[in-house]
């Protein structure tokens, strides 16, 4: 049976960054996670999931400077919007060219990033880096909203589990900048409105 754990912990952080896949509290609901620089562990979830292979990836991060390791650069205007909106529910799309990253931005050359505002979920990226979230559950089918729901979808195909009980919440909010313009592609926990001038 795939370990169940209660604490964030640098083991569970250690796991991840050599390339283990498992299921999390995130900021919003319970995600099966794994090593955003680890095509094997992005590819597991992925058939973990049943998940489209066109389908680009949010990613979580723990500080702005985290945007670095994707070849992310930020001009002024970039960083004044992305404080506006982090650390929050907030997911927004920014330019990631390098091919190498194509396993999570499948062609689009953009990438979603989340910065949270659950601080002890920050502790922990800074030392498992940054990770893939998407919702623990088959493609389709309802999000699993505690552990006992998860195991249900993944059993022992997954490394951990960390269970803090029930989670419920929306999806993150996802935006792109677009000149002057905040453009919501998806209403989620946070409300914008569709089209924020900037």
């Amino acid at each position: 049976m795939a370990p169940q754990h209660k604490n964030f912990s640098l083991n569970l952080a250690d796991e991840i960054r050599r390339g283990a896949v498992g299921v999390i509290p995130t900021d919003t609901i319970y995600g099966i996670v794994g090593s955003a620089l680890y095509p094997k562990a992005v590819s597991r979830i992925d058939k973990l999931r049943n998940r489209d292979l066109t389908k680009p990836f949010i990613v979580i991060i723990s500080s702005v400077g985290d945007l670095k390791s994707f070849g992310v650069r930020l001009n002024g205007r970039m960083s004044d919007i992305l404080k506006r909106v982090w650390p929050g529910k907030v997911s927004v799309l920014l330019p990631v060219s390098d091919g190498k990253f194509s396993y999570l931005h499948r062609g689009t050359e953009r990438i979603a990033f989340r910065l949270p505002a659950k601080k002890s979920l920050r502790e922990f990226l800074k030392d498992s880096g940054p990770i893939v979230a998407p919702s623990a559950n088959w493609s389709g089918e309802p999000p699993a909203r505690n552990v006992r729901e998860a195991r249900r979808y993944f059993g022992d195909r997954v490394d951990f589990y960390l269970d803090k009980g029930d989670l419920e919440s929306l999806p993150s909010t996802l935006v792109s900048l677009e000149g002057n313009r905040l453009r919501v592609l998806r209403q989620g926990s946070v409300k914008i409105a569709k089209s924020l001038i900037l």
